[in-house]
């Protein structure tokens, strides 16, 4: 259905993240006033400050909070509005990060006036973020995930990837950690319940939606909108398998890749079943960013958070935001 909300948007910028994109943000912004419409827009300082802005704000003046950031910023946003349970505004993503997964998930156009066309009368959707948990850490806080949480060889090229090195290099720093990686592989195994069912495997994602790491398809059945996780295993061990998986995932096969499948359930836990003489942590990476150490449970959350997505074609307001008028209707 449309979202008709309060017409206020609370924008939270990061201003590392898209540096070179600085522009495309004020045109998003000029749109969305020219259609009538006020931004309040807030720049985050450090870790945390998106969270807090997305548990706080008042809902009463803004029915929507926009994120213009990368993956880490709107898993930030995510969370806070996971806090707040029902009545939270509907959250609008305006894409200048280093992947734009949930951009690509939600079908978003990245132009400028059609990103504030979704902002001012886009369809909210529903949807449940994943949940992750340390098994070691009773009673810790959940982390919830709009996407994605991964162990193995992913979640080690995240966890290299310095804030520094991201800053300097964009996507190409992951490209680079994953040489690194590659170079020092140990063949870790570990151990994946899935509604009971065990596995083994070399690598694990778990997701929420059918992409990874920008346009790459993963999971071809998952649905944002759907209550369900889809574990995507590499079950083929080594370097030279490491490297075939990447290939294929570049070129668009992975999914029919021997070695790889990929399984839905509701929970999922992962532990180390043999670290192959590897003494480093086992990290796990949410939503591209570096949050929990392994073993962990994943769980789809009970609350949900509204989305903003392009309405289907044919359903779109009569407006012209680049002029801020009705053109009909």
């Amino acid at each position: 259905m449309t979202f008709n909300p309060a017409k206020a948007v609370l924008l939270v910028r990061n201003p590392i993240a898209g540096r070179h994109r600085r522009g495309f943000v004020e045109s998003v912004m000029r749109h969305v006033r020219e259609a009538g419409w006020t931004v309040d827009l807030v720049e985050t300082a450090a870790p945390g400050d998106a969270l807090r802005l997305a548990e706080t704000c008042d809902a009463r003046r803004h029915g929507v909070i926009a994120v213009a950031g990368g993956d880490g910023t709107i898993n930030e946003v995510v969370n806070g509005l996971a806090r707040r349970g029902d009545g939270g505004p509907a959250l609008a993503i305006v894409p200048i990060g280093t992947a734009n997964v949930l951009a690509r998930e939600l079908g978003l156009d990245f132009a400028a006036a059609a990103i504030a066309r979704t902002i001012v009368a886009g369809d909210a959707c529903e949807v449940h973020p994943g949940e992750a948990s340390c098994i070691a850490m009773d009673g810790g806080m959940p982390r919830r995930f709009s996407l994605m949480a991964g162990a193995g060889f992913d979640a080690k090229v995240v966890a290299g990837v310095s804030a520094s090195l991201k800053r300097r290099l964009g996507r190409a720093a992951y490209v680079w950690r994953s040489l690194v990686e590659t170079h020092r592989y140990r063949p870790v195994r570990y151990a994946v319940e899935i509604d009971g069912e065990r596995y083994e495997a070399a690598s694990v994602i778990v997701t929420r939606g059918r992409h990874y790491a920008g346009p790459y398809v993963v999971a071809p059945q998952a649905a944002l909108g759907e209550p369900l996780l889809h574990a995507c295993l590499f079950e083929r061990w080594g370097r030279r398998q490491t490297l075939r998986f990447g290939l294929a995932l570049v070129r668009g096969r992975l999914p029919h890749t021997g070695g790889y499948r990929v399984i839905a359930g509701r929970e999922v836990r992962i532990s180390v079943l043999s670290d192959a003489g590897e003494t480093r942590r086992q990290p796990v990476q949410i939503d591209g960013d570096d949050a929990l150490t392994l073993p962990v449970s994943i769980a789809v959350a009970s609350g949900a958070v509204r989305l903003l997505r392009p309405l289907p074609r044919g359903l779109e307001p009569l407006h012209d935001l680049g002029r801020g008028m009705a053109v009909g209707g």
